[in-house]
């Protein structure tokens, strides 16, 4: 992943620097694993602890020649060994280093995305009980339908990323397997509890099967659960987009001192993070179809995974890294606009309490038939004269039709049209969603 988007500590985690340590662990530990079986000297364990040592770069020279990784690496940390480096990589296979380490390096993604997804959920918390009794117009298709909760809205993405916190860790648990099981997967030249040993001291479980590799429907699971998250992402990102158009305005990023929103007209505030956080979202998804193809494999294996995985793990783990600090600044930045989200809600006339009318015709016997009848004709009435520019005002319009007045009297019109009556339950909704969590 580019720089610009890029976190140091995730990034970190996909440098040589940090695969090559986890590969020497594996190594080390499954050497010690060897000696305490008494395959192998105590002393030389002892010593490839101490002495293991490499240089990126003379791994990189070694593997010009070799064109293979792992022996490269072994070849430079044999240089510093010495003669027990014949101890190293027993009964192994690179397949064993590789597909451990890799469940090493998603393990230590995993956490740090998890510690993401905690800052985005404790922003949203806050946000949603500062809004709950924010009366705002909900929207079906985009038109006015029926007024929510400002922090309703914020809500349901809460529980969005509530269910993704528990799918990652689901993840997380699913991908961390250890295999040192050797050519083909059949222990035949290392003994299991090697690799028991190695799992055990890299908080990882043993893979109760691999056949040379850890099976790729573990990562595809992996990278599809990222793939829901970075939906929700854009979810949340194409909310917030909406919310700041000139012609709605009810809430808006954070515009910072001396930030400019165009090159060219001075005037502009554009959605640039949500924007951004979309974009962002396609990059993580397109990880998702390559992890799922990487399943089939030839036999009991094949490198078809490898080249693509070295691409697409970085890269995804690292733009979700940065997409969910993002999201989280995004959230606790926003301005949210009262007086704008009140002057929309009656921005026609009162029509979205058509429903409690057309019901309370039907509580008075009206069919509702009728009622729907008799309600959208005068809701139609409304809407033509807005579009034209005239003010109207639906109850008005209802208090003069007579197919009204002579089932509903003004009280019971009046008491169809109160706002806070569809947010009595908001509280209510709010637990359900925190008790969910």
């Amino acid at each position: 992943m580019i720089p610009r988007y890029s976190r140091p500590e995730m990034t970190a985690i996909w440098t040589d620097e940090n695969r090559f340590r986890i590969w020497f662990d594996i190594e080390a530990h499954a050497c010690n694993a060897l000696a305490e079986l008494g395959v192998i000297p105590k002393s030389a364990a002892e010593n490839i602890r101490k002495k293991g040592q490499w240089e990126a770069q003379r791994i990189d020279e070694i593997e010009k020649i070799t064109r293979h990784d792992v022996l490269a690496f072994l070849t430079n940390l044999g240089e510093h060994i010495g003669p027990d480096s014949r101890f190293v990589h027993q009964g192994m296979t690179s397949s064993d280093v590789l597909d451990t380490a890799f469940a090493v390096q998603l393990t230590q993604a995993s956490d740090l995305l998890l510690k993401g997804l905690d800052t985005v959920l404790e922003a949203l918390r806050k946000r949603v009980e500062e809004t709950l009794d924010v009366v705002t117009m909900g929207r079906s298709h985009g038109i006015h339908a029926e007024p929510t909760s400002f922090g309703l809205k914020l809500a349901t993405h809460y529980a969005a990323f509530a269910r993704a916190k528990r799918r990652l860790k689901a993840a997380r648990a699913d991908i961390a397997t250890c295999a040192i099981s050797g050519p083909v997967g059949t222990f035949a030249t290392v003994d299991p509890r090697v690799e028991a040993c190695v799992a055990q001291k890299l908080g990882l479980s043993v893979e109760p099967i691999s056949t040379q590799v850890i099976p790729r429907d573990r990562h595809a699971m992996f990278f599809a659960t990222l793939g829901v998250i970075a939906s929700s992402i854009e979810n949340f990102a194409i909310e917030s987009r909406h919310l700041q158009r000139s012609e709605v305005r009810e809430a808006a990023e954070a515009f910072g001192k001396g930030q400019k929103g165009s090159s060219a007209m001075p005037h502009k505030r554009n959605p640039i993070l949500a924007e951004n956080l979309t974009g962002l979202a396609r990059i993580i998804r397109a990880a998702v179809t390559p992890a799922l193809e990487n399943v089939a494999l030839w036999h009991e294996r094949d490198i078809s995974h490898s080249s693509v995985e070295r691409v697409f793990a970085p890269d995804a783990t690292i733009a979700m890294d940065f997409a969910l600090a993002r999201l989280a600044g995004l959230i606790e930045g926003m301005t949210i606009y009262r007086e704008r989200i009140a002057e929309n809600l009656n921005a026609l006339g009162g029509l979205h309490f058509s429903q409690r009318v057309l019901l309370a015709l039907t509580q008075k016997g009206v069919s509702r038939e009728d009622a729907y009848r008799i309600v959208q004709s005068n809701a139609m009435e409304v809407w033509g004269e807005i579009q034209k520019g005239q003010k109207a005002n639906f109850k008005d319009k209802l208090l003069a039709d007579p197919q009204i007045t002579n089932h509903l009297s003004s009280e019971d019109l009046n008491a169809c049209f109160d706002e806070k009556f569809y947010i009595r339950h908001a509280k209510e909704i709010w637990q359900r969603v925190l008790a969910a969590d």
